[in-house]
């Protein structure tokens, strides 16, 4: 009999086998071996391949914690870029479940390899994506919508062997003479049998109201509570956990050492018309998700060729081979401004108002020349912005549904306010970047007549235009990432929350509509608290209060949960020292803080979009979640939970320690498969 006291970790599971508990700890010393030892084992499989891996971007198409801690953990060096393709592939199409599991995988790795030459503007060298499937009594249980669900899946498990499906795919992008990528795939799945215990009603529900099966396929988790349900493993341990390691590492030796004859090379070749397979098999894919994947012709052009997938790497690039990554750069500030001018010209607002506009309607409607208008148009239409169409024998342009969504003014995720900021603050700024490297200071005084610290005051205490501005743009990027943020983490804990800086209120309401428990604290300048009346939502919600003061030298209002929200990458380390130290002096050991930024890899080398915001010279800097540790602990902070949301903040929750006790001071579970644990 093994019992997990509820009064220690709010959980009670009884096993009704000793020998099944013991195991379990067997399990969990196999999977928790030292990093060092793990890495040492993996890289004995892994290092006939990892030289050829050296200089390659290599992304995981994947936000699931799991995955991410079996890879690093086998010496892979890696990019995170989750998937955007929805689950949503008709189960009844396909023969047999891995087939599933492997067609989901393959289509989440090329929607990431299609995205990322648009919106990351750099093209992998590998994408890998994976998909696990449980499945009993030929029904496939993935994960579960809400607690019943999760009860009627771990019932049909209850006391019986069923199979876990991973199905993984590896995608090789090679670019081709042209504006195209060849997409390649190599793709496998793996199986493993678990046989469940019996499980009594108290028990199912004791482990549901865990939360742990909310964010598992078939409802558990076998690497934490969920092993004490489990009698045996037949197979690949990781391959429950997520991902088949030892599958994947065969794999790999096969791809890039097998010589070109071999039939490792015998590879599939994904063309853009084999992407519109997703179309005849998915039942519910919103159409944004889709457009990606429908540039083809038939579903059926996938073929097979025999090749060297990794040729021999020349030293010196041929006259023939286009740089097509440096000729983007070269045109990306053309780009820019074409969104911009776009932006501010409310080319959107107009197209939104009507089923379709003429180029010369559209022309009338912004006061623009003909000319000039078509130009703008055409070059929109070719960044995917908007589209035309014909209507009566007329061309009529229209918003794309991204536009709609994130480009018209009013829309509700609107970046309308902070693109104007980017074209009337940021863009100046980096017209004189030579001027800023070489003196590596801020630029705000050639390019604005003003030293920068004029140019904050004007911002919030000169004229309401500006202020509305600034506070417009602040505005735009909380209602984009709020929900995000918001939803990062179990907040449950918590009923009280103090957003730091936190502007015209658009996070803490995300805030309270996620947790229904918490009420939360707007902390800014009297004249921000002032101006937001501009910015009140359609609903008044009186869980959201606006306090006035400067977070350097007021006192902060006191709350369990502190937010900084883009805060800490602005200013330098002698201020956050003073912020910092407020906030440990006022919190009581378990209150949490949650800070919410651009997060650098450990090797500072992407996101780019972080370090390309650094070149604005503000007297802060970016961080990786190392240097945010670092900085954190030194006040007292522990970290508990890391989220890379996709989105443009991700985010970080920690707690304050109390200096007499180094033990856990908080049980916060985690709430997301892209929720890594740092304990």
């Amino acid at each position: 009999m093994c019992v997990v006291d509820s009064a220690s970790s709010g959980f009670r599971l009884s096993v009704h086998s000793a020998f099944r508990e013991a195991q379990r700890v067997e399990w969990n010393k196999a999977f928790q071996i030292s990093g060092s030892e793990r890495k040492e084992r993996c890289n004995m499989l892994l290092s006939p391949v990892i030289s050829k891996l050296s200089g390659k971007l290599v992304v995981l198409a994947s936000a699931s914690p799991r995955r991410l801690e079996i890879l690093s953990n086998a010496g892979l060096r890696f990019e995170v870029v989750p998937s955007w393709f929805k689950e949503t592939l008709d189960k009844s199409l396909f023969k047999n479940p891995y087939d599933y599991a492997v067609e989901t995988a393959k289509q989440k790795a090329l929607e990431v390899a299609h995205r990322m030459p648009f919106k990351h503007l750099k093209t992998p060298d590998i994408v890998i994506g994976a998909d696990t499937v449980v499945t009993v009594d030929g029904l496939i249980l993935e994960k579960p919508t809400d607690k019943q669900d999760a009860y009627r899946m771990l019932s049909r498990l209850s006391g019986k062997e069923h199979s876990v499906f991973t199905g993984v795919a590896i995608v090789l992008c090679h670019d081709k003479r042209g504006s195209d990528t060849d997409f390649k795939v190599v793709d496998f799945y793996e199986e493993t049998k678990v046989k469940f215990a019996e499980l009594s009603e108290e028990m199912l529900w004791e482990y549901i109201n865990s939360g742990e099966p909310m964010d598992k396929a078939g409802g558990y988790g076998i690497q934490a509570l969920g092993g004490m349900l489990v009698e045996y493993v037949q197979g690949d341990f990781l391959n429950v956990v997520g991902f088949p390691l030892n599958h994947f590492c065969k794999q790999l030796g096969l791809i890039f050492n097998s010589p070109p004859e071999s039939p490792a090379h015998k590879v599939k070749r994904e063309s853009d018309e084999a992407c519109t397979l997703v179309n005849s098999l998915s039942k519910g894919a919103a159409n944004g998700e889709v457009e990606l994947l429908e540039n083809g012709k038939d579903g059926s052009s996938t073929s097979m060729q025999e090749q060297n997938v990794i040729g021999p790497e020349c030293p010196k690039c041929s006259r023939q081979d286009v740089p097509h990554s440096i000729i983007s750069l070269l045109d990306g500030f053309k780009a820019s401004k074409t969104l911009f001018t776009a932006s501010k010209l409310k080319v959107f607002d107009v197209l939104n108002s009507s089923n379709g506009l003429t180029l010369e309607e559209v022309a009338g409607q912004i006061n623009a020349s003909v000319l000039g208008t078509e130009r703008l148009l055409e070059a929109a239409v070719s960044l995917g912005l908007l589209k035309t169409v014909k209507q009566q024998n007329t061309n009529v342009y229209r918003n794309t549904e991204q536009a709609n969504c994130f480009l018209v003014s009013n829309s509700p995720e609107s970046l309308h306010g902070y693109i104007l900021h980017c074209n009337d603050m940021v863009w100046p700024l980096f017209s004189h970047l030579e001027n800023a490297v070489r003196e590596g200071t801020s630029q705000h005084e050639r390019a604005f007549g003003k030293k920068s610290e004029d140019v904050f005051q004007d911002a919030y205490y000169s004229k309401d235009e500006v202020k509305l501005r600034f506070m417009d743009a602040m505005h735009s990027i909380a209602r984009v990432t709020g929900k995000d943020v918001a939803t990062a983490f179990d907040l449950s804990p918590y009923k009280t929350a103090c957003d730091i800086g936190g502007c015209t209120g658009a996070m803490a309401y995300e805030f309270t509509k996620a947790h229904p428990g918490l009420s939360v604290i707007v902390f800014d300048l009297p004249q921000v608290i002032e101006m937001r009346r501009y910015f009140q939502p359609k609903e008044n919600d009186d869980r959201v209060s606006f306090v006035a003061g400067d977070f350097f030298t007021d006192d902060l209002p006191k709350a369990d949960l502190y937010i900084l929200a883009r805060i800490l990458h602005d200013w330098s380390d002698e201020k956050l020292h003073v912020l910092l130290s407020k906030l440990s002096k006022i919190c009581t050991p378990g209150c949490g803080l949650l800070v919410s930024e651009i997060f650098l890899d450990e090797e500072r080398k992407r996101p780019s979009r972080a370090l390309l915001q650094a070149l604005s010279m503000t007297e802060g800097k970016q961080r990786s979640t190392s240097e945010y540790n670092d900085l954190l602990e030194k006040h007292g902070f522990t970290p508990k939970h890391i989220k890379h949301t996709d989105n443009l903040l991700d985010a970080m929750l920690f707690v304050k320690e109390d200096p007499n006790d180094k033990r856990t001071l908080l049980g916060c579970s985690s709430a997301s498969t892209e929720t890594a644990e740092l304990e």
